[in-house]
């Protein structure tokens, strides 16, 4: 440990992205819901992105994925950028006004937990 700080939280992120700070997908938002199915689970990926195929066999948001996981944010969205782009994963887009008080609830408490 060095000034109270473990490396490997420190480098971590980094590693996990390949040293990318913006997703593949730039439109991925904190609302943007994300599902897997269920033939994905039998992929060969790494720890984390296997871990958000599990979480999104039901419907999350990129917030609550960062949350549950738990990573920075744009961590989330470009792993869950790379796994949309590799077919593992699919992104639903929500429009402005198709966001229920339920969605924000859900992302409000995600972000919480940050």
């Amino acid at each position: 440990m060095t000034g109270g700080f473990e490396l490997g939280a420190v480098v971590r992120p980094f590693v996990l992205t390949a040293g990318r700070t913006r997703p593949l997908r730039d439109e991925l938002r904190l609302e943007t819901l994300v599902s897997a199915p269920p033939a994905a689970l039998a992929a060969p990926l790494s720890f984390e992105r296997h871990r958000i195929v599990e979480l999104c066999q039901s419907p999350r948001s990129v917030a609550e994925l960062a949350a549950l996981l738990p990573v920075p944010l744009g961590v989330a969205r470009v792993l869950v950028a790379d796994l949309a782009a590799e077919r593992y994963v699919r992104v639903h887009e929500v429009a402005a006004g198709d966001a229920s008080v339920a969605l924000l609830e859900r992302i409000r408490d995600g972000l919480l937990r940050l």
